[in-house]
């Protein structure tokens, strides 16, 4: 699926530490821990919890965030809807991994089984 330049670079000139907060909450709402949200962020992106503060610490972008990531070898299995597109459809990279995080946070809030969150086999 295309999504315009415009948006592309919107999305790659975010802070993850602008976005972190919001995924915090929605997972806290739904009864999930602030631990479960590290434990999908760590699987899909390599990143462990030092690093994590640190990225928001130094407040890199997505275009950053994900560059320096190791993107899980299963993250394709990441499907559905986000945001009004399909994940699996999403042309450009980096929009695509953004989303990809956005529906793994989904999914821990709408309390689906960390196995299945993990696409685990």
């Amino acid at each position: 699926m295309k999504t315009s330049d415009k948006q592309n670079e919107r999305i790659a000139k975010m802070t993850f530490a602008s976005v972190y907060p919001h995924y915090v909450t929605k997972v806290e709402k739904k009864g999930r821990t602030k631990d479960e949200l590290h434990q999908v962020i760590t699987w899909l992106t390599g990143f462990n919890d030092q690093a994590i503060q640190r990225l928001i610490d130094e407040k890199v972008t997505f275009e950053e965030f994900f560059a320096q990531a190791t993107i899980h070898p299963n993250a394709h299995l990441i499907k559905g809807v986000i945001c009004g597109y399909r994940v699996e459809e999403i042309e450009n990279p980096l929009t695509q991994q953004l989303r990809y995080l956005d529906k793994l946070v989904d999914e821990l809030a709408k309390g689906k089984k960390m196995e299945k969150i993990l696409r685990m086999p």
